[in-house]
């Protein structure tokens, strides 16, 4: 008996379903090389134009020198480092929480965080459309695991209602695929009601979103208490890597105490921590960032919605170009290309079936001239395609 990865592999491409990497040749940017060529890019989640910033490197650089290169064991053994200390300060005062933990991915952080709050005996209830990372820890919580309907509070407080043991409810901030805001007032005081505790992931949210770039939370004024647990990513807006669980003192020590991604794996590089301290410092103090993004994001929605294309309910840099088909998405993409921009097909498992779409993202690195490029090539472009049949 051998496993049938062959077959597998050509059904996966017969369905318009096969996923290749594409080769980047060039640091994050609007203007990249991949595969050898020079392309327009609007897919990378680099919401502030961060990742290749001069400032940002040289704290990199700094910090290296002065603490070398590697994390050197987990921060309960001796990877704790001066650094990492101060950028979980320095997170904390951000989000308004008591403290901040820091997680080598975001991946890691969900997985910890909701393993360490619920188990059997409990119950975790999340929204249909969240990240898989989310939903992966519920599935391996041992909690009773349930998911209620998009972004939908009455069919959250039905599920509330056969609730057993500790209850956390999860939602993304911004679903990453579709870019609309959880309805955080409503999930948040449903929650409440039934004692339980709501965890966000803003993991889109951080730096698009509030006044001084604190994320969903911040956009519509909530507290602590009515977001107990919240998660952000730092390789997205923050434009470095690694992510971390914000909330009250209690929270941080028993995710310290309790949660399994942080407790066995060796610390992110020092290094890394002084060059996210530095974009957080641009992310709060440089507004212009978001007011820029903001105006790219009204231009691409007026524009788009001129040439008759299907976008979705989102103001954030995510911005989806509903196809359906898989094959016919695939070929907008590859049309695209062929002009030299460069915009990612999303197809399913990662969104349901027949929901195809072109995933654009946004950056304030982005020029007004470079939308409207990608604009007049959406305009060219999106007639060639058949007529979608699925």
């Amino acid at each position: 008996m051998s496993f049938d990865l062959r077959t597998r592999l050509d059904e996966r491409r017969a369905a318009a379903l096969y996923r290749q990497r594409p080769l980047l040749e060039s640091p994050q940017g609007p203007e990249v090389v991949v595969d050898g060529k020079p392309l327009l890019a609007f897919c990378n989640n680099d919401y502030l134009g961060l990742a290749n910033h001069p400032a940002v490197i040289a704290a990199w650089r700094a910090g290296a020198e002065r603490w070398g290169v590697g994390g050197g064991a987990s921060h309960l053994v001796i990877g704790h480092s001066g650094p990492h200390h101060a950028l979980e300060e320095a997170l904390a005062d951000l989000t308004g929480r008591p403290r901040a933990l820091l997680f080598s991915t975001g991946y890691m952080a969900n997985l910890g965080a909701v393993t360490a709050l619920v188990g059997q005996g409990d119950t975790v209830l999340q929204d249909r459309l969240n990240h898989a990372s989310l939903l992966d820890a519920g599935l391996l919580s041992g909690a009773r695991f349930s998911r209620y309907l998009h972004n939908d509070a009455q069919s959250l407080a039905s599920r509330l209602e056969k609730a057993t043991g500790n209850t956390l409810v999860v939602t993304d901030g911004v679903f990453s695929m579709d870019g609309d805001l959880a309805d955080l007032p409503s999930l948040a005081r449903v929650a409440k009601a039934k004692g339980a505790w709501l965890m966000v992931d803003d993991a889109h949210g951080f730096g698009p979103l509030g006044a001084n770039g604190g994320g969903i939370v911040e956009h519509f004024g909530l507290s602590q208490d009515d977001v107990p647990v919240l998660v952000g990513t730092l390789g997205k807006a923050f434009g470095t890597a690694g992510a971390f669980v914000a909330g009250s003192e209690d929270l941080i020590e028993s995710l310290i105490q309790f949660a399994r991604p942080y407790i066995y794996t060796t610390s992110q590089p020092p290094a890394l921590a002084c060059a996210t301290l530095k974009s957080l410092e641009l992310l709060r103090s440089e507004h212009w960032r978001r007011e820029h993004l903001a105006a790219l994001i009204r231009q691409f929605r007026e524009g788009a919605q001129a040439i008759g294309l299907e976008l979705m309910d989102s103001f954030t840099p995510i911005q989806p170009i509903l196809i359906g088909d898989s094959a016919r998405a695939l070929k907008l993409s590859q049309l695209l290309r062929d002009r030299g921009l460069l915009v990612t097909a999303i197809r399913p498992p990662t969104v349901p079936a027949g929901s195809a779409r072109l995933r654009v993202t946004l950056s304030a690195a982005h020029s007004e001239a470079q939308v409207q490029l990608l604009l007049n090539a959406l305009a060219d472009c999106y007639p060639l395609l058949e007529p979608n049949h699925a």
